[in-house]
């Protein structure tokens, strides 16, 4: 079965689907090593771990394909990858093995940052989403539509239509950044397809087909590097690491 119809099919199942984020090949491993059924990989990580930068809209699509083809072609479980907002990058994150991407329409020279935000106009957007749906060769690949319109302008209104006219232009999935629990509900009946959300470990899931723990790796990575060089001890055993990666 391939990445693609897997992913497909945990979704089929109707229950929430869990996913942690990786910030490289070896910590996809390991996510997939302890059960998980997928990994997913942001610009968030990709802009720490492969730059060592914030993440600010700065990171190149050949750069988020790179680091998804990595992540991608060490695991055999599903891969979900942020491809920001470049609509075109489709085939080649189809070729770099992922099973699924999500699209925003966040957009601008400020993007994270504590300038003014912008968001692309909802026409715009949804042709960006339509673009992406047309090329698309394998029909099991799965194109998510996210929307920061709450995020930006906390405007759940427009966030909505935004959700409604992505999935118009046939989006498989809906992503309403930072809508907390209680207007999820809301969302998912007013648009009509499965949501994809950010873990908040203060609300519920249950309204949501997909939570992606999006810094998961790189901030407990970051925590456990911090704390060992900060004890003065450099030495350490390869021999586990050696193991996993499966050393003879």
């Amino acid at each position: 079965m391939t990445v693609t119809a897997k992913l497909r099919g945990l979704l089929s199942a109707g229950r929430t689907l869990a996913v942690p984020g990786a910030s490289d090949a070896l910590s996809a491993r390991l996510i997939e090593a302890h059960g998980y059924e997928c990994v997913y990989i942001g610009s968030y990580a990709t802009a720490a771990s492969r730059f060592g930068i914030t993440d600010t809209g700065l990171l190149s699509q050949e750069a988020l394909v790179e680091q998804a083809r990595s992540i991608a072609q060490a695991v055999r479980i599903p891969v979900i990858a942020d491809a920001e907002g470049f609509e075109d990058a489709l085939p080649a994150f189809e070729q770099a093995g992922v099973a699924a991407i999500h699209i925003e329409d966040h957009t601008g020279p400020g993007k994270h940052t504590s300038g003014p935000q912008q968001l692309r106009p909802v026409k715009d957007a949804a042709q960006r989403i339509a673009a992406a749906v047309a090329a698309r060769r394998n029909p099991d690949f799965l194109i998510v539509a996210r929307s920061d319109a709450f995020w930006v302008n906390r405007d759940l209104e427009d966030c909505i239509a935004r959700l409604q006219a992505y999935a118009e232009a046939g989006a498989d999935l809906v992503f309403p950044t930072m809508v907390g629990a209680a207007d999820l509900a809301e969302v998912r009946r007013r648009v009509g397809k499965p949501l994809m959300i950010v873990n908040n470990p203060e609300e519920r899931h249950e309204d949501a087909a997909v939570v992606l723990y999006y810094a998961f790796s790189i901030v407990h990575q970051f925590d456990a590097m911090r704390r060992a060089l900060a004890t003065g001890k450099l030495a350490a055993d390869p021999q586990p690491l050696e193991n996993f990666l499966g050393y003879r």
